[in-house]
């Protein structure tokens, strides 16, 4: 795990986070959180654009068919993903309906945290190197491990086959060109107490607080 020193001056007010998928990326927003940064989850707000009776959900399931929605009228986030990832057209037509109504949340809730004074908001998306986002913001944090550890936790945690494995890291960024664009990188190969530690170590250096670890007695 390491930690690259280059950082803003004065300590930025506003980063990005992204990771490839089953790096971690979620367990450092915690982390963060834990420390006194406000966090956004673009995956967070995605979920409410699609929230059952909304216009993003009629427009995903006019898209796709009505068999994406659960017996709650909930979408069916496992099926959906299989279909856009199994399809590169398909995700790009769903990504053309949730974009912009992701983006137009995204503003509202970073525009909600500034006005309230937050110390430090991070921006947590999959994409944002992609489209270039990244370069928004006050610095980029990129969480990444070592392509094998990746594949085992998707299928562990996931519970993927290697078919559908292949398919999801195909249709993600290369892990060496997120991290080729980062301001802070963190190396996800340890433990989760490593994670933390680093993870507190960075948000220290940022001016913020974290809560000592509640680590279990020997």
């Amino acid at each position: 795990m390491s930690l690259p020193t280059t950082q803003a001056n004065p300590p930025p007010r506003l980063i990005g986070l992204t990771g490839g998928i089953a790096c971690g990326k979620s367990a450092v927003e915690r982390f963060l959180n834990d420390c006194g940064a406000t966090v956004i989850d673009a995956d967070q707000l995605a979920r409410a654009v699609v929230a059952p009776g909304s216009d993003g959900l009629r427009e995903v399931v006019d898209a796709f068919g009505p068999h994406l929605l659960l017996d709650t009228g909930a979408l069916d986030r496992t099926a959906l993903g299989a279909l856009v990832f199994a399809a590169a057209e398909a995700r790009a037509q769903l990504n053309d309906i949730l974009h912009p109504r992701i983006a137009a949340a995204s503003q509202q809730a970073i525009a909600a945290a500034f006005a309230a004074g937050a110390p430090l908001i991070v921006y947590s998306a999959a994409l944002l190197v992609e489209g270039g986002t990244h370069r928004g913001f006050d610095g980029l944090l990129v969480v990444t491990c070592s392509p094998a550890l990746q594949r085992a936790r998707l299928a562990s945690r996931d519970g993927l086959s290697q078919e559908e494995i292949d398919q999801r890291l195909a249709a993600q960024m290369p892990l060496a060109d997120k991290a080729a664009a980062a301001t802070w990188l963190l190396h996800n190969d340890g433990s989760l107490d490593d994670l933390r530690d680093a993870t507190c170590s960075l948000a220290q250096s940022w001016g913020l607080t974290c809560p000592s670890p509640q680590r279990p007695s020997p």
